[in-house]
């Protein structure tokens, strides 16, 4: 598709070549001396090694079978045993954005990355927040990490004593979808009910606390969970910026590897304990063992599916912001697939 993945957090490139692979395309990782990063495609022309196999030469990459060279742009400078060098010997080159603790890639044609694809992420940067991030692998389709992340009445059973209480399940959800911009968004309040550990280890905030979800689903990659906490009654709805109320931003760039695993890229951005490293501790911790819960509960969905036909659903009210998603991205490849005049 054109549009941008997480291909990688920016702390995991550098000067060893890494392997990552997007929606099936094997790629290879690593940054220049001046610490630009570079992704080209994971094969030397010449036998099919990986290149991710090999080593640097300055800014170059070198296959470790033969030697071949390759420059940032995918040109190859050196071939052993001859001065000229094939004209097909070069790699493709993928354009990368690095924003945050992210790399993006650039999927679609490589000669036209559209940059105004790339999600507006300001918390990253800002003054006044602070985040943590991590990346979990799942060996399921990522179409079942996007269900997962607009349903989140499973926080009540799957995530119980972290961030699920019994009024998640309860509250009823409103969900829109611009389609023109390709955002699905759903809603939820809450009020005057339980602060889970989550919350209340993080903020301080003890019981009871009224609590806001708005998610803005960006198809078919990004994903962010606005979040407000505040105590029972402090703060208007109206009002998302007062200081008496927690905010969080918590995101995940959904990156498939191939058509049955996906990576898991999430982060959490907040505006107290802003530069505190206890509450970065904690809040990593945390939502990285809320990851791993939803990693094994997919992982097991997963497992049940076929490979090729998949068993019918039922769906519930719960679901209008995954199957508003769902009919999102599949409108999303169609447009895509389709032929265009000449």
């Amino acid at each position: 598709m054109q549009r941008w993945y997480v291909v990688a957090a920016g702390d995991d490139v550098g000067s060893t070549p890494l392997a990552r692979t997007v929606c099936g395309e094997r790629l290879v990782l690593y940054r220049t001396t001046d610490g630009a990063p570079v992704a080209m495609n994971d094969r030397c022309p010449h036998r099919n090694f990986p290149l991710s196999a090999g080593v640097l030469c300055g800014d170059e990459i070198q296959c470790g079978y033969h030697g071949l060279r390759f420059r940032p742009d995918g040109r190859c400078s050196f071939a052993p045993g001859q001065d000229r060098i094939p004209s097909r010997a070069d790699v493709t080159t993928r354009p990368l954005a690095e924003i945050g603790p992210w790399i993006w890639v650039w999927m679609g044609d490589p000669g036209r990355p559209d940059a105004t694809r790339l999600p507006d992420t300001p918390w990253f940067d800002e003054d006044g927040w602070s985040h943590v991030h991590g990346m979990e692998p799942l060996d399921a389709r990522y179409g079942l990490l996007v269900d997962n992340l607009l349903d989140l009445s499973h926080e009540t059973y799957l995530h119980a004593g972290l961030i699920g209480t019994p009024e998640v399940a309860e509250s009823p959800i409103t969900t829109t979808v611009d389609k023109e911009r390709g955002v699905v968004h759903v809603t939820r309040r809450m009020e005057s009910v339980e602060c889970p550990s989550f919350y209340s280890g993080s903020t301080g905030l003890e019981s009871p606390i009224d609590r806001w979800q708005d998610i803005e689903y960006h198809a078919p990659g990004c994903y962010v969970l606005h979040v407000r906490v505040a105590p029972h009654g402090s703060v208007p709805d109206g009002d998302v910026d007062d200081p008496r109320a927690a905010h969080l931003e918590v995101l995940y760039a959904i990156t498939p590897i191939d058509e049955h695993r996906t990576m898991d890229f999430w982060a959490v951005c907040r505006d107290f304990g802003v530069g505190d490293p206890d509450v970065d501790r904690f809040i990593a911790s945390l939502n990285r063992e809320v990851v791993l819960q939803d990693v094994v509960a997919l992982n097991l969905i997963e497992s049940r599916l076929g490979a090729d036909i998949d068993p019918p659903e039922v769906s519930l009210k719960i679901d209008t912001g995954g199957l508003a998603a769902r009919r999102m991205i599949a409108a999303m490849i169609e447009s895509e697939l389709a032929p265009t005049n000449a």
